[in-house]
């Protein structure tokens, strides 16, 4: 491994440990609620600070944007952050929550790294180099078949609820099976492992995506221009996919694949 993913793991796996202590100590995490459905808990906030620190230490001078302290969206090298992503997953004692950092080099994805620290998994990659699980190289999955297919709708606050229901009803009528597990970071790093063959949401923010876009491309699947004007700062519509059915589940979601 080399020194850019190398400390991109020590960083992750640092902010990870964070995450399991106070999920783990004996009071719940008590939370507040920055608008509907959208939480907030002190360990965001620890979290964040010490990805900052240690991105200075590691890449001093280097731009952050995190979802709880902001940044500097125009910088040519930028490290996009979520402490905790599933935060209310965290706060009401469900284990389904990660990390999620990625670096955005002149509006393209370079590296980045997912980190789920109760599962102890680490999902990691580098532009041109793969995408990797604990070791292990991930493949998207083979399925080609909408009746076997595992399709994972996130939803957005930020959306009027028929953008969900629709994203939904279209899978279901085509034959999909659909989840919804509150992370969208790691429904992007499923479709990668090849765990379910798409995730799609309405609209979601740069920091859920930074890393785990750069995961289903590495690891052979198809993800939508994110990366349009404003998205940094704004965040998009994301849809990734696995090879055998971008095209069906393109036309399904009614979201456009990179070519």
């Amino acid at each position: 491994m080399n020194k850019l993913l190398q400390s991109i793991e020590d960083i992750v796996r640092g902010a990870g440990a964070l995450m399991r202590e106070a999920f783990n100590a004996p009071d719940r995490p008590a939370y507040s609620l920055k608008g509907r459905q959208d939480y907030l808990t002190e360990t965001d906030g620890a979290v964040e600070r010490y990805v900052r620190a240690q991105i200075e230490k590691h890449f001093p001078g280097e731009a952050v944007l995190g979802e709880e302290d902001g940044g500097d969206v125009s910088a040519t090298r930028l490290w996009i952050v979520d402490p905790i992503d599933g935060t209310a997953n965290f706060a009401r004692q469900m284990p389904h929550f990660c990390i999620s950092l990625g670096l955005l080099v002149d509006g393209q994805l370079e590296a980045g790294a997912i980190y789920a620290p109760m599962a102890d998994e680490l999902f990691i990659a580098q532009r041109g180099q793969g995408a990797w699980c604990n070791g292990k190289r991930m493949q998207v999955s083979p399925v080609a078949k909408m009746s076997e297919s595992s399709i994972e709708v996130g939803w957005s606050a930020r959306q009027p609820a028929s953008v969900f229901m629709d994203y939904v009803q279209h899978a279901m009528d085509a034959g999909c099976s659909v989840r919804r597990a509150g992370s969208g970071a790691l429904g992007l790093a499923y479709v990668a492992a090849g765990r379910s063959e798409a995730y799609v949401e309405g609209h979601i923010n740069a920091w859920d995506v930074a890393a785990g876009l750069l995961l289903v491309t590495e690891a052979g699947g198809h993800v939508n221009n994110f990366w349009t004007a404003n998205a940094v700062s704004q965040g998009n519509a994301v849809l990734a996919t696995n090879a055998a059915l971008a095209k069906e589940i393109s036309v399904l979601t009614g979201v456009d694949l990179r070519t």
